[in-house]
């Protein structure tokens, strides 16, 4: 991958979760979750980003997501099941993205709200088309992603420093 390329961060909230009696950090998705995990899969293979790495919360409701959406991709990224993703706000989020090593060019973060959210709107210091509008009508429901970039460093992710380049959600 050439230098001048820019660097990709896809902020994935995690599928629509059931409710049984188990702690928050426990729960299973719901059946529709599972259907909308696969197709969030789908719709990230069309994006044709060949990720170098996948940090995905270590709750059960996400790391089902990233299971079933995983399958969906031409190519199977290294996945690192990341504690401080769960329950995370958004300048903790950019923390763990400062973190990351120079080699890694893109990334997938399957995380929860309003921790997604919250840092898609802090890191999009623009967006094109109407990505932004959307994402802002329609909020981050369950297995919708968005995909960021940006040039430079991950010790320079900082508010405002992406382009917005697409947002997805099922019921688009």
């Amino acid at each position: 991958m050439s230098v001048a390329e820019p660097r990709r961060i896809v902020l994935f909230r995690h599928a629509k979760a059931d409710w049984p009696q188990v702690a928050d950090h426990e729960r299973p998705l719901a059946e529709r979750g599972r259907t909308d995990a696969a197709v969030a899969g789908r719709k990230l293979a069309d994006t044709g980003i060949a990720f170098d790495l996948a940090l995905c919360s270590t709750a059960t409701r996400t790391r089902e997501t990233w299971k079933l959406a995983v399958h969906e991709l031409a190519h199977r990224p290294r996945t690192v099941y990341e504690e401080r993703v769960y329950e995370a706000s958004p300048g903790e989020l950019i923390a763990v993205l400062n973190e990351l090593p120079d080699d890694v060019r893109s990334v997938i973060m399957i995380g929860h709200n309003p921790g997604v959210h919250g840092l898609a709107d802090i890191l999009a210091g623009s967006a094109e088309g109407d990505a932004r509008e959307r994402m802002n009508r329609r909020g981050f429901p369950a297995a919708g992603f968005v995909l960021l970039s940006f040039d430079g460093p991950w010790k320079g992710v900082e508010p405002g420093v992406a382009t917005l380049t697409d947002y997805w959600a099922p019921s688009e």
